[in-house]
């Protein structure tokens, strides 16, 4: 879709306002060319001597009016316009929010939050002024322009509007030559302002790291640089935009002079009355406004087409993931892996190779093994981050594709290795999931979850605001205020995505103790949720009921925690190591 079809799309769907504003705006236009003949007939009669002064009182009263009435006017059409015009900033925002929070984790990965952030203000602020800006620049100055000229032609003298005329061609070819310009200028003032956009969105997220790494120096330089950068692109569109103005300058002051030039000739030879060449005279004042709204209009289109070319390859991207499932009954029941294979894009080797589980109702899973391996792979696919390149998962006997994704990750609750907390208090974190929550439920969640007494010793307690991503909390307690908000809902699937790699081994036991009763209370209540574990600290898994190790995308060993020990294998290793690693650290 172009910007013009996008714009034909809107004005058709707002015709109301845009109608509305165009009567006004054709009204307008009709008594101000009205005037300057009135005016022409005022200076005609009273040199004549035929206008006594009733007669002239009473056309300096329409003219009053007329001016009256073309200033309330004009306040009418900017309301109809702007008031339709700014809702399409707001239905552009609305689609980008829309397609961005539907759009799988693939995507991200290829864009910019510094980029997709510009896109919903600057662009999206460019493309709303060419809607209507543009659009009210564009009618008002064609039909004032087609006004004005007809009534040179028809009203007073065709030959002294074919002369003023003469130098209109060529401000025609400077126009055609400075829009080129004004758009590429338009795109690179844009992408400029997206790559710095995106340095202090970064700056600020790492804001910390800087500091520790003493480089703020060096982040300045590079935000001076780039500021720079974005303002030289600036004032280049901005440059070739003031480009219009001396153009319509050239053409209109060559017209004045063919016009003194002509119309002083027809005035002496009598063709036409003084009174015709002043009315003319101002009949070609008119025109400035034409013209200079014919650069605005090509300076706002242009600028506009360069900022839809950036918003609306996102709006129109396919979705790395295809949402097209039909069932409506939540997922529940035996969850299986059937010759799962992956390859992330640009990779060779596989992440995952042949991997076969089955996981029954009630079961906890433990994934471990090196770094690199393929344990959080498995994770983003059950929550359907990413496609598998070869095999299925089933849950409950129907593949993950046919539930739609909001079913199937409301039936999962994640907890990353590195959770987002939101702005706000610590209550409201944890009832993320959960809004309807009590404060006494949220606080048997972070109970479960071993960080109620943490929470106590804030001065705010449960209402203490987190900061921006949780700064104000430690890592452990980031995880465990997580791990207590997907405690809070009842979903048959929890996934730890190494979620007590910061917390100690204390903490972590009793944490997996509560789990472990919490289990046992749903199973006896008929629910059964089941668990799969991600950990690099082989404590987290023990009590599992099956534990797979992962190494080099390959399942090597299966088996329970007593088993795996039995087989002398990767497993039985690494657990003696982080035995001897813990009862060193206790001594």
């Amino acid at each position: 879709m172009t910007l013009f079809q996008l714009l034909r799309q809107f004005i058709r769907q707002h015709w109301r306002h845009y109608a509305a504003a165009g009567a006004m705006l054709a009204a307008v236009a009709v008594m101000t060319v009205w005037i300057p003949r009135r005016v022409g007939t005022v200076i005609d009669g009273m040199v004549s001597h035929q206008l006594d002064q009733r007669a002239l009182l009473t056309e300096l009263g329409w003219l009053l009016a007329m001016g009256a009435a073309i200033y309330f006017l004009r306040v009418g059409w900017r309301m109809q316009l702007f008031t339709a015009s700014y809702q399409l900033g707001v239905e552009l925002r609305t689609r980008l929010y829309q397609r961005l929070s539907v759009q799988g984790a693939g995507f991200f990965q290829q864009q910019r939050t510094g980029d997709l952030m510009a896109l919903g203000t600057n662009d999206a602020d460019a493309i709303e002024l060419a809607s209507g800006e543009a659009a009210l620049a564009g009618f008002d100055g064609s039909l004032t322009f087609a006004l004005v000229i007809g009534m040179m032609l028809l009203g007073v003298d065709w030959r002294l509007a074919l002369a003023a005329l003469l130098p209109f061609p060529f401000m025609a070819w400077a126009f055609r030559n400075i829009t080129h310009h004004v758009h590429e200028a338009s795109r690179d003032s844009l992408d400029r302002f997206s790559k710095l956009n995106e340095q202090v969105q970064e700056t600020l997220a790492g804001v910390r790291t800087l500091r520790a790494l003493g480089l703020e120096q060096r982040s300045a330089a590079q935000f001076a640089e780039l500021a720079e950068q974005a303002a030289a692109a600036s004032l280049s569109a901005q440059r070739w935009e003031a480009a219009y103005e001396p153009a319509v300058g050239i053409a209109l002051t060559s017209a004045g002079a063919l016009t003194l030039g002509v119309g002083g000739y027809l005035v002496w030879h009598g063709d036409i009355t003084i009174g015709a060449l002043t009315s003319f005279t101002m009949y070609l004042g008119q025109l400035i406004w034409p013209m200079f709204a014919a650069g605005w209009v090509l300076s706002l289109l242009e600028r506009g087409k360069a900022a839809w070319n950036r918003l609306e390859p996102v709006l129109s991207q396919p979705l790395s993931i295809e949402d097209k499932g039909t069932l409506s009954h939540p997922p529940a029941g035996l969850l299986e892996l059937q010759h799962i294979s992956f390859t992330y894009p640009g990779q060779v080797q596989a992440a995952l190779e042949d991997i076969c589980l089955r996981i029954a109702p009630g079961q906890t899973l433990g994934i471990v093994g090196p770094t690199g391996s393929g344990k959080s792979s498995i994770i983003r696919l059950l929550l359907r981050q990413i496609e598998t390149g070869h095999g299925r998962i089933c849950w409950g006997e129907h593949p993950l594709s046919a539930y739609p994704l909001h079913a199937l990750r409301r039936a999962i609750n994640w907890v990353a290795q590195e959770p987002f907390l939101f702005s706000a208090s610590i209550a409201d974190n944890i009832a993320l999931s959960n809004p309807a929550a009590t404060r006494e439920q949220i606080i048997h969640a972070a109970t479960l979850a071993a960080v109620h007494d943490d929470i106590l010793r804030f001065p705010q307690g449960y209402d203490t605001p987190v900061g921006e991503r949780g700064v104000t909390l430690s890592g452990g307690q980031r995880q465990r205020v997580a791990i207590a908000r997907a405690l809070l809902t009842d979903s048959p699937l929890l996934l730890l995505d190494d979620a007590l790699s910061a917390v100690d081994t204390d903490t972590e036991t009793r944490i997996l103790q509560h789990l472990a009763r919490l289990r046992l209370q749903t199973h006896a209540q008929g629910t059964e949720r089941s668990a799969v574990i991600v950990s690099h600290r082989l404590s987290a898994v023990v009590d599992a009921d099956q534990i797979i190790v992962l190494r080099d995308g390959k399942i090597t060993e299966q088996g329970t925690h007593q088993q795996l020990l039995e087989r002398q294998q990767w497993y039985a290793s690494q657990w003696r190591y982080q035995q001897l690693e813990a009862s060193l650290n206790a001594a």
